[in-house]
């Protein structure tokens, strides 16, 4: 089964609009592990908008499941990682004033700056994951640059899914393919929602983890974080011939 991941970010969207502690980011991290979330993923950015780098260092001990962290691979974000070892890293090509991530690394033209970065965490024993459109050549070069795995970027997929229903998946099932016969794990990620995400996950191969959390959390506001998560797990389940 595919894992799921649940990116906390728009809880700390939430907390930062009023201030204080309300709601609690660990407290939800805890409780989106107790009602069956494989992991918690965070994206601190730069202006601190939602996740603050002392959040990923708070939520260190307490995600018992897999901890990942996304971002940009500036100084300080490597210097953050690198010194809370989260299990993984996604670097994403966010420029630091982004809205939210919204394209892949071009790693044929950025071989040169990610490899010496793909290497420090390796030595930091960290996972190294980074966010691709489903470009074979891109693929191929982040093979050649290291990376342990790619992160699928979904928006694309997301957009069409609604005209084309599971055949927008067909890129991505052969992107997934391509990275698996390389070497490389295979995770997705953005806009994936209730509508879309069994089509990908049926359709996909080699699909190791999903990262989802603005549609989560948005579900979760109407019918609770323990449905939510039940309901996307239910979409990541493999089907009963």
């Amino acid at each position: 089964m595919t894992r799921l991941s649940v990116n906390v970010n728009k809880i700390a969207t939430l907390r930062n609009a009023r201030g204080g502690n309300v709601p609690d980011v660990l407290l939800a991290a805890r409780r989106l592990q107790d009602f069956g979330a494989h992991g918690i993923t965070v994206h601190p950015r730069p202006d601190a908008r939602h996740i603050t780098y002392a959040d990923v260092q708070a939520l260190r001990p307490v995600v018992h499941t897999e901890f990942n962290v996304e971002g940009y691979p500036s100084a300080d974000f490597l210097d953050l990682v690198c010194t809370v070892r989260p299990d993984q890293v996604t670097l994403v090509p966010d420029p630091p004033d982004a809205l939210t991530s919204n394209a892949g690394w071009d790693t044929v033209a950025q071989a040169a700056a990610l490899r010496p970065v793909v290497a420090r965490l390796h030595d930091a024993g960290i996972r190294v994951s980074v966010f691709l459109a489903p470009d074979l050549d891109h693929i191929a070069a982040a093979a050649d640059v290291g990376v342990d795995r790619i992160e699928l970027y979904t928006g694309p997929y997301a957009h069409a899914h609604g005209e084309l229903g599971a055949e927008a998946a067909l890129p991505f099932a052969r992107a997934a393919a391509y990275a698996h016969s390389v070497g490389l794990g295979v995770n997705a990620g953005h806009d994936l929602n209730l509508q879309n995400l069994k089509d990908f996950a049926s359709h996909v191969p080699h699909l190791a983890e999903v990262s989802i959390g603005h549609a989560l959390v948005a579900d979760a506001l109407y019918v609770g974080l323990s449905n939510a998560v039940a309901a996307y797990l239910a979409c990541l389940r493999p089907s009963t011939p």
